[in-house]
C-alpha cells in the first residue's frame, strides 16, 4: 500500500472511530451482519423450509417400501330384542317364540402389510433421496446468495456514511468561503458576482448534505430489512472501509467454480431426482407383490339368549285309520335362558398377493406427465447454469479488475486534488488567484474524496461477488 493509500485509509477511518466512540458499543461488522442474515433472512427461512419439505417427501417415499404394522384392541357388543320368526320342522312351519339375545367380544389384534416388491416405490425412494440432497445444496447456495446480498448492502451503507461525511465537510468549506467572500465584498476586494457564486456553492453543498444524510437513512433501512431487524435494533455500523486488490487467474476460478459451487451441484441432484421420478411413475404400471398378516391374541366372546312366550314342541307321531302318519305337538309356556363363551389362545392368518392396477382412472398418466414436466424444468435450469458459468466468472472477474483500476485512479485523483488545493490556497493567500479558483479546487477535492469512497466500496462488493461466483460459501 502506498503512502497516499495509507493516508486516504486513515482519513476514511476517522468518522468510523468517532461514531464508534459516540455509540459506546461494539459497531456492527460485515461478518456479524452476514451471520445475522444467515439466521434471520427470509430467503434462508424459505430454504430451510424447503429442506423440511424434502425430508417429508423422503419419509413418504419410505412408507412405500417399509412394512406397516398396526395394533388395536376392540370391544364389540350387540343386542337383539323381540326377534320373532318361523321354524320349519319337516314340512311343517311352526311359529317360533320371541327371542332376546345379546353378545360381547374382546379382540386384541396386530395387523401387518409389506410391499416386498414394488419397483415404482423403490425408484420413488431414490428420487426422494436425490431431492433431499438437492434441497440441502440449495440451502448452501442460498447461504452464498444471502451473504453476497448482505455484503453488498453493508458496503453500500458504509459508503453512504462516508459520502455524508464528505458532503458535511464540503458544506463547512462552502460556508467558510461564503463568509470570507462576504468579508472581502464588504471591503470592495471582490465583486458581487463572486459573492453570489459563493452563496450558490453553499446552497448546493447544503442540498448535497441533506441528500447524503437521507441516503444514509435509506441504506440503513435496507440493511435492516436484509437482516430481518428493525432499523433501531441494528445499532451503529462499522464504517471502516479498506481494500487490498488481488490478482486472480480466470481459469483457476472457473475450475474452482465448476467443482464446488453448491447451486451447480443442486441442479445436478434435482435433475437426477426428476429423472428417477419419471421412471418411478412409469413403473407404477407394473404389478407389485404385497404380504399381509393378522394375529389375534386371546380373543373371547360371550353370548346370552332368552326365549319368551309359548311355543310348540313336536310330540309322538300316530297313524290314523287310513294309514297316514299324524304329527302331534305339545305347547309349553316357559322363559328358557341360554348363555355361552368362546375363546382362543391365538388366531393367525396371512396372505401373499400379486396386485396389478390395470386401470386406475389415468392416475399413472397424470404422474408421468407431472414428472416429465419437472424433468424439463430441471434440465433447463441445470443447462442454463452450466452454460452461463464461464461468462458469469468472466464478468465477475472483469468487475473486480475494473473496481481495482478505479481505486488506483481514485487514489491518484485524490492525491492530485489535495495537492492542487494546497497550491491554490497558497496562491490565494498571496493574491495571485481568485476566490473562484479556490472554490473550484475545494469542489474538486470533495469529488475526488467521494470517488475514492465509491471505489473502495465497489472493490469490496466486487470481491464479494467474485467469492460467490467461485463457490465460496460464507
Amino acid at each position: 500500500m502506498t503512502r497516499m493509500q495509507r493516508a486516504s485509509t486513515v482519513w476514511l477511518c476517522l468518522p468510523a472511530l468517532f461514531w464508534a466512540a459516540a455509540a459506546g458499543a461494539q459497531p456492527l461488522t460485515v461478518e456479524r451482519a452476514v451471520q445475522i442474515a444467515l439466521d434471520r433472512n427470509t430467503q434462508m427461512v424459505l430454504a430451510r423450509a424447503n429442506v423440511l419439505d424434502a425430508k417429508g417427501g423422503l419419509y413418504g417415499a419410505y412408507s412405500g417400501v417399509l412394512p406397516r404394522v398396526s395394533a388395536d384392541l376392540s370391544r364389540a357388543g350387540s343386542n337383539t330384542t323381540a326377534q320373532t320368526g318361523t321354524q320349519l320342522f319337516g314340512t311343517v312351519a311352526i311359529p317360533g317364540p320371541r327371542t332376546d339375545s345379546w353378545s360381547y367380544s374382546t379382540t386384541p389384534q396386530i395387523t401387518g402389510q409389506w410391499s416386498i416388491l414394488d419397483l415404482s416405490a423403490i425408484r420413488q425412494l431414490s428420487s426422494a433421496r436425490s431431492g433431499l440432497k438437492a434441497s440441502k445444496l440449495n440451502l448452501e447456495a442460498a447461504r452464498s446468495t444471502v451473504a453476497l446480498a448482505t455484503r453488498q448492502q453493508f458496503y453500500t451503507t458504509v459508503s453512504a456514511h462516508h459520502l455524508a461525511s464528505v458532503a458535511d465537510a464540503a458544506l463547512k468549506l462552502a460556508r467558510d468561503n461564503e463568509r470570507r467572500v462576504r468579508a472581502l465584498f464588504e471591503v470592495g476586494s471582490v465583486s458581487r458576482s463572486d459573492l453570489l457564486s459563493a452563496q450558490v456553492q453553499t446552497a448546493n453543498s447544503q442540498l448535497d448534505s441533506l441528500t447524503a444524510h437521507q441516503n444514509v437513512i435509506n441504506q440503513r433501512i435496507a440493511l435492516a430489512e436484509a437482516l430481518a431487524l428493525k432499523e433501531t435494533e441494528m445499532g451503529e455500523v462499522d464504517t471502516v472501509l479498506t481494500a487490498e486488490p488481488r490478482d486472480f487467474e480466470e481459469s483457476t476460478l472457473l475450475g474452482e467454480a465448476a467443482k464446488v459451487r453448491p447451486d451447480l451441484k443442486a441442479a445436478d441432484a434435482e435433475m437426477n431426482s426428476a429423472r428417477m421420478a419419471v421412471t418411478a411413475a412409469r413403473l407404477a404400471r407394473l404389478p407389485y407383490i404385497t404380504v399381509s398378516g393378522t394375529a389375534q391374541y386371546n380373543p373371547f366372546r360371550t353370548f346370552t339368549q332368552k326365549q319368551i312366550g309359548t311355543f310348540a314342541v313336536p310330540g309322538p307321531d300316530s297313524v290314523d285309520v287310513t294309514g297316514h302318519v299324524v304329527s302331534t305337538f305339545r305347547g309349553f309356556r316357559t322363559d328358557p335362558v341360554s348363555s355361552g363363551r368362546s375363546e382362543a389362545d391365538r388366531i393367525v392368518s396371512g396372505s401373499v398377493a400379486v396386485n396389478w392396477d390395470i386401470f386406475n382412472g389415468l392416475t399413472n398418466d397424470s404422474r408421468i406427465a407431472s414428472a416429465k414436466a419437472r424433468l424439463l424444468r430441471a434440465e433447463d435450469s441445470r443447462n442454463s447454469l452450466f452454460r452461463n458459468l464461464e461468462s458469469e466468472v468472466h464478468q465477475a472477474l472483469l468487475s473486480y479488475r475494473e473496481a481495482s483500476e478505479r481505486l488506483v485512479v481514485a487514489n491518484s485523483a485524490y492525491a492530485s486534488a489535495l495537492e492542487n488545493l494546497k497550491l491554490t490556497q497558497q496562491k490565494y493567500n498571496v493574491g495571485s488567484t481568485t476566490i473562484l479558483d479556490l472554490n473550484t479546487a475545494q469542489v474538486n477535492l470533495t469529488r475526488a474524496a467521494a470517488n475514492q469512497i465509491t471505489a473502495l466500496a465497489s472493490i469490496r462488493i466486487a470481491e464479494a461477488q467474485l467469492n460467490r461466483v467461485r463457490g465460496h460459501v460464507e
